[in-house]
């Protein structure tokens, strides 16, 4: 029997670039739950299940997903010009200074990460990294091309990376128990496939979206009276 060495090892990649224990500060952000849970907007498995929902399928397929292919594309063909339009674009998105900090903070830690992989020859892309501010998304991307990974997967491993941050969160606030965070990662995961499939059918136009209340939840959030995190 034959046996593929390369799958495995991509496999492997894309475990480690989707591992909680990687070092880019994820778990500090709740994007905006924190302050949902204060307000009773989410208090259960299933509310958490909506927001969760609601945010995958109307915001990060419209915008994160959609230009994470975008800039997949352009590293493909060496286009860094295109490359930061897109990752420009990817920052002006964030709709509150809060969910600003928080993509453009993991983005920093990411490419620190990057340039001291021993494995990861990231220098040709020193002058991506030396943007004064990086979308983790567009960090995200570089760092699942250098691992060889296809596109889909790079797009799965981001939903993942977003759904296990969430529901991480929500285990703490809402509060909920390790049984129900896991078949909440399990009802979520279901979702990824069709907001891959939408991300990937958007025009480069048609790319964005506004969720007023996680815009606003992320703001209100900077005056909350006690807060276990920074978004």
């Amino acid at each position: 029997m034959n046996i593929n060495i390369a799958d495995p090892l991509k496999l492997n990649r894309l475990l480690q670039l989707c591992s909680a224990n990687l070092p880019v500060g994820g778990f500090s952000f709740s994007q905006g739950l924190e302050y949902a849970t204060e307000m009773g907007w989410v208090s259960c498995q299933k509310s958490t299940f909506d927001w969760v929902e609601m945010n995958l399928n109307e915001s990060i397929a419209h915008t994160d997903l959609a230009l994470l292919k975008h800039l997949y594309e352009a590293l493909e063909v060496n286009d860094f010009a295109r490359f930061k339009l897109y990752n420009q674009q990817l920052i002006a998105c964030r709709e509150s200074s809060e969910l600003r900090l928080a993509d453009v903070a993991m983005g920093k830690a990411l490419i620190r990460l990057l340039k001291k992989l021993d494995g990861v020859d990231s220098e040709p892309y020193n002058d991506l990294f030396n943007e004064s501010d990086s979308s983790f998304v567009s960090i995200f991307a570089i760092a699942a091309y250098l691992c060889k990974l296809d596109l889909i997967s790079a797009q799965s491993g981001y939903c993942w990376t977003y759904l296990d941050n969430q529901v991480a969160a929500a285990t703490k606030l809402v509060p909920l128990g390790q049984t129900q965070s896991q078949n909440l990662l399990f009802e979520l995961g279901e979702k990824v496939a069709e907001a891959i499939n939408t991300a990937n059918s958007i025009a480069l136009d048609d790319i964005g979206a506004s969720l007023p209340r996680l815009a606003m939840a992320s703001a209100w959030h900077e005056t909350q009276y006690t807060r276990l995190f920074r978004s």
